[in-house]
């Protein structure tokens, strides 16, 4: 992917909130925005009753089921407790129109439906553990009257290229919830941002091009907390100490991992690895996969605009292009299906500069069924206010099952030119054929450095700029456990 698509794949929630802003005089004044949590007490007790949780669940039918089994979970915890039913809803259900897994789009659903009823709204992850005593005991503490934002604080330590670089002069000033300790928006402050959404316009004097706006899943977070923010309008995110990612006595929340064990991991030949090169890079980037993660491939090729026998690469016979590499991707997916090389249930497409975990990207694999249309990444949003549709960004590695290869090459479905953005593409493409695009937080577009949230366990990085990139090889993606490889 080109740098400026990486650069605006930071924005499109903060155009929402250029798109739906409203003016300062509209705001309402007053508004409670604490930035640190205090000790309120509530005119009126909480109840599991007034509370409503959101699994951050997915269309796939792994993540379906992990959502409808955490959903399980919780009411068998209310059920125990005999004090009423949080309502619990799954987020792949809700989804009417493909721009709602960016959740801001959502809320007036959820208000006109749960409006009335509840006083909280508690979003997590598919496998965030709520102990739901503790998670009443701290939205107790705060004014279910008052617009509350709450969750566990994140915030950048250096300007980053995927928040758009933005507070570049102090990053850490700016604070953002990490989704896998959850995150509640309090009654109040959902319904008016709901209101919000629903009766403001496009401004007159808007100049950002929509249409080449995208978004991606990473930043979502930091998008949503900038469009409540209201550029110091709103409420800030308010730090909750028991929204945990580890375990405590007193968490109401801890988080178990990205990476499940579904058992073991698929074998290296069920793994096809197409490596994107060209010329150019021949002996600055593939020295690099050679020195790093090639060993551990069952099946590898690297395709080039040159044949070179000293890597060796094949040239499909498609030119290479300065922008997209759409007429190159189509030529593997073709490829890859063909009599020419061994039968793989998956196929792994990356950059010449994307570092990747193979182990670690066998062991999410076995989770997944390759029978199934899967395409799997770092999901990226294009267009998504007008229609438009979700992609699995190339950088990050772009994983696709045989079923979604053969399904997606059947359809006709193909390049407007070859140098087209081809992860786009294929996101286009697979929106068509009703295929969903899975995000996994595990795959990453950007460098270690540009992130603040936990990277253990990660399974790819993109990019050498200003680093090295065999140090962050063996920092983040290799083993030190040694790994019985099949």
């Amino acid at each position: 992917m080109s740098h400026h698509k990486v650069v605006t794949g930071c924005k499109l929630v903060a155009v929402i909130l250029l798109w739906l802003g409203a003016s300062a005089e509209d705001r309402r004044a007053g508004r409670a925005h604490a930035a640190e949590p205090q000790e309120h007490t509530s005119h009126r007790s909480i109840g599991l009753s007034d509370l409503v949780i959101v699994i951050q669940s997915q269309r796939n039918s792994f993540h379906a089921r992990r959502g409808g089994q955490r959903k399980v979970e919780i009411l068998q915890q209310a059920a125990e407790l005999g004090q009423g039913d949080p309502v619990v809803l799954l987020l792949h259900e809700l989804l009417e129109y493909e721009r709602d897994w960016m959740i801001i789009p959502l809320l007036p659903n959820l208000s006109a439906t749960y409006g009335q009823s509840a006083s909280w709204f508690f979003f997590i992850e598919e496998e965030t553990i709520i102990t739901l005593p503790n998670l009443l005991k701290v939205l107790h503490r705060y004014e279910v009257q008052e617009e509350w934002f709450l969750g566990k604080r994140l915030h950048d330590n250096e300007a980053s290229i995927i928040h758009h670089y933005a507070f570049s002069e102090d990053p850490s000033s700016f604070s953002y919830p990490d989704p896998a300790a959850g995150w509640a928006l309090s009654i109040p402050l959902l319904q008016r941002l709901a209101e919000q959404i629903k009766h403001k316009h496009l401004k007159s004097d808007f100049t950002i091009d929509l249409k080449h706006e995208l978004s991606s899943c990473r930043s979502l977070f930091f998008e949503l907390a900038l469009y409540i923010w209201e550029e110091g309008n709103g409420p800030k995110l308010t730090a909750v100490p028991e929204f945990c990612t580890d375990t405590s006595d007193k968490c109401a929340t801890t988080f178990t991992t990205y990476l499940p064990n579904c058992g073991n991991p698929v074998s290296r030949k069920e793994v096809f690895v197409a490596v994107k090169t060209c010329h150019r890079f021949h002996s600055e980037r593939v020295p690099v996969v050679k020195a790093t993660w090639e060993k551990d491939a069952g099946f590898l090729e690297y395709y080039s605009d040159v044949t070179d026998a000293s890597i060796p690469t094949i040239n499909l016979g498609v030119p290479n292009t300065e922008r997209g590499h759409c007429g190159k991707t189509f030529a593997i997916l073709r490829r890859y299906l063909s009599k020419d090389v061994p039968e793989a249930d998956w196929l792994l497409i990356v950059d010449d500069d994307t570092l990747i975990s193979l182990p670690r990207l066998r062991r999410l694999l076995r989770c997944y069924d390759p029978k199934e249309a899967v395409s799997l990444g770092e999901r990226y949003g294009y267009s998504l206010l007008l229609n438009g549709y979700s992609y699995t960004t190339g950088g990050g590695g772009m994983v696709l099952s045989r079923a979604a290869v053969s399904r997606l090459v059947s359809s006709g479905c193909r390049c407007y030119s070859d140098d087209a953005p081809d992860d786009m593409v294929l996101g286009r493409c697979f929106t068509s054929l009703g295929v969903p695009i899975t995000h996994s937080p595990l795959f990453h577009q950007a460098r270690p450095c540009d992130y603040s949230e936990t990277l253990e366990q990660a399974v790819s990085f993109h990019k050498h700029w200003n680093i090295d990139p065999v140090i962050v090889y063996k920092h983040w993606l290799q083993d030190t456990q040694p790994t019985v490889e099949l």
